[in-house]
């Protein structure tokens, strides 16, 4: 439904959380522009702002309650402004939001974002905050209309909602069960990304090896990998993220022999015990985690590979936690998001006996890093002197502006930063745009990125990157130009998640 609003009225999407949840705000946009509002200038406060909220981190209600706390203000001195909130925060928490924060306009939940516009306007007329939370799917939220956030690379759900109940995750009980698009419409939307100029497609889900649960095909995933394969003009094909109880060998032969799906695999992990992952409810064990790594890079030798880890899950012991530190050893993750384990409400974890002492957490929290960014070093050290094709990106490294560097993503996604300058000069029009593709050779590694600093040996101007000049008002044939540093909003990039959180699982 589209709604009739006043001209200008302006916006802002404040996004918390997970991959999905930032596939979310660009739907949330993608509805707001299509009912009449605008997006709000920098630094400017929006005549409408919706908090896209997260409820996995322990300090998830602190951190949307003080954000709505320094809103009132405005609030209070432009009665017009609204403000929204939603995501799996509101769905948990649903009428509490406005019995703690009474200026709140509108609470919606996670299976019914496409009534946004439709809650603003009738909160508006009628003068009072508008609450509708529903607990299932309304209507599949890739049919709704989106503000893609990047020219060149793209989030496709293939599903939502999650059937595993891992006892420290919140995130099914507000997500829902899963539900699957079908295959031809995933497709479909990735033709049409890519006929958009979109080079790089990351396939969503919480679980994405379940793909296919529904409609009763078991290797529907790694069929689907095979068919991005076949889709022309798209070059790299990601996936985030698998459940070591669901991989299955036909996903590695996908990955292995499509050459644009890229050798690159997020896989939590969670612990290396055996007794604390029973406790979780996660399916596997350290044995099976393994020989999955062990098949993939078998087959792909170059994979990089990365987790997600929990510190301090009730009962773990030191012995426990060795076997964790055993996992990681042996896995040699290329990155690993970690996390100290906190009681989420609502949760079995959350009355397990045996919850573990901060300062124990913090601990051994602190070996674990210290051990992983050893790792990760040691493997990027492994990069220096390689030539790595680089997909530009925009705004993944902060420092660009100071270093004169441009960043971003090799195949196997590690982050790297490297110098415009083309080998034997080039003229000011051939300096690489976000979407182009550089091929640079490593001089540097550090624990989280690479560094190239000299002269790239080869751009190649890509049709993504035509379609993010285009977005600036350039034309794709000439100009000024990339201004190095520039603040912008970035590719799909992996996000530091919380434990339990809905991508990874």
């Amino acid at each position: 439904m589209t709604v009739t609003v006043e001209s200008a009225r302006t916006y802002e999407v404040r996004t918390y959380g997970c991959q999905m949840n930032v596939h979310d705000s660009e739907r949330l946009s993608g509805l707001l522009e299509n009912a009449g509002y605008v997006p709000a200038a920098q630094g400017e406060t929006a005549d409408v702002v919706v908090f896209n909220t997260c409820a996995v981190r322990e300090n998830a209600d602190n951190k949307l309650y003080g954000n709505l706390g320094h809103l009132r203000p405005s609030k209070m001195s432009n009665p017009g402004m609204q403000i929204a909130v939603g995501g799996c925060l509101a769905q948990k928490d649903q009428g509490e939001i406005v019995r703690k924060a009474p200026w709140v306009d509108v609470v919606f939940g996670t299976h019914n974002i496409g009534s946004l516009p439709v809650l603003l306007e009738r909160a508006r007329i009628q003068q009072e905050a508008q609450v509708e939370i529903k607990e299932s799917l309304e209507t599949f939220p890739s049919t709704l209309p989106t503000k893609r956030e990047s020219a060149y690379a793209a989030w496709v759900s293939v599903s939502v909602g999650c059937n595993n109940t891992c006892t420290f995750c919140i995130v099914p009980a507000l997500r829902g069960k899963e539900k699957d698009r079908r295959p031809g419409d995933v497709l479909n939307e990735v033709r049409t990304l890519v006929d958009q100029g979109v080079l790089e497609v990351t396939l969503l889900g919480q679980n994405v090896n379940t793909y296919g649960v529904e409609f009763g095909d078991k290797l529907a995933f790694g069929k689907l990998l095979r068919a991005c394969g076949t889709i022309e003009g798209l070059e790299r094909v990601r996936f985030t993220s698998p459940h070591p109880a669901a991989f299955t060998d036909d996903v590695i032969a996908a990955m292995a022999e499509t050459p644009n799906v890229m050798h690159q695999l997020h896989m939590p992990l969670q612990s290396g015990s055996d007794r604390i992952l029973k406790a979780m409810r996660r399916s596997y064990r350290a044995e099976r985690y393994l020989g999955i790594i062990e098949r993939v890079r078998a087959a792909m030798p170059d994979a990089a590979i990365s987790t997600d880890i929990i510190v301090g899950f009730p009962g773990e012991t030191e012995e426990d936690f060795q076997s964790t530190l055993d996992v990681v050893r042996e896995s040699r993750f290329a990155n690993a998001f970690t996390f100290q384990y906190s009681i989420r409400p609502g949760t079995p974890a959350a009355t397990m006996d045996d919850q573990i002492p901060k300062e124990v957490v913090q601990e051994r929290y602190e070996r674990l890093v210290a051990l992983q960014t050893e790792i990760a070093w040691s493997e990027n050290k492994k990069q220096v002197g390689r030539a790595l094709e680089v997909l530009v990106a925009e705004g993944e490294g902060r420092k660009d502006g100071a270093t004169h560097r441009m960043s971003g993503r090799a195949a196997d996604n590690r982050l790297v930063h490297f110098v415009p300058n083309l080998r034997g000069g080039a003229p000011e029009t051939e300096v690489p745009r976000p979407g182009d593709v550089v091929s640079v050779e490593v001089t540097y590694a550090a624990p989280h990125h690479l560094v190239a600093d000299g002269p790239a040996l080869k751009l190649r101007r890509t049709r993504a990157g035509d379609a993010w000049e285009a977005r600036q008002g350039v034309p794709a044939t000439g100009g000024p130009g990339v201004m190095l540093g520039m603040p912008s909003v970035g590719r799909p990039a992996p996000l530091p998640e919380a434990s339990g959180c809905s991508v990874p699982s």
